[in-house]
């Protein structure tokens, strides 16, 4: 026997099913591969030594082609970056992970370079690591 509750949850269900928008699909904004960060700084702020320095950069192709990011360097050796070594394929997302050394206190003022396959900008694109490193409280 059927309830009026389990009937109502069932035409709940079908119409939800009906009526559920579509996922426009992937329109490149690009003949070939082309990046396109959702940020190209990131300000650590006030921190204190020793904080956590990792910071994320996050990107999407949104060209026709394959993206290949070909080296991620940064400006010194307090700044290390981790990336992917896949081809990140139209549509897709990626993100490059930059640590910086919150061991050594001052101003943080780091570019990190990225070389890619990118149409735009030469294939070469300047994310920034800004904010103070504090001394830590004895």
């Amino acid at each position: 026997m059927v309830s009026s509750v389990d009937a109502q949850n069932r035409r709940n269900a079908r119409q939800a099913e009906t009526t559920a928008p579509e996922v426009p699909a992937f329109v490149p904004t690009a003949e070939g591969p082309k990046i396109e960060f959702e940020k190209t700084v990131h300000d650590y702020g006030q921190i204190v030594q020793g904080a956590n320095g990792e910071a994320e950069f996050k990107f999407r192709n949104v060209g026709s082609d394959p993206l290949i990011l070909s080296n991620v360097s940064a400006s010194c050796g307090c700044t290390v970056p981790a990336w992917s070594r896949e081809p990140i394929m139209p549509g897709d997302f990626g993100s490059i992970t930059v640590r910086y050394n919150t061991a050594i206190v001052g101003h943080i003022g780091r570019a990190v370079t990225v070389h890619s396959n990118s149409v735009d900008n030469t294939g070469r694109v300047m994310l920034r690591l800004s904010g103070n490193v504090n001394p830590r409280a004895n």
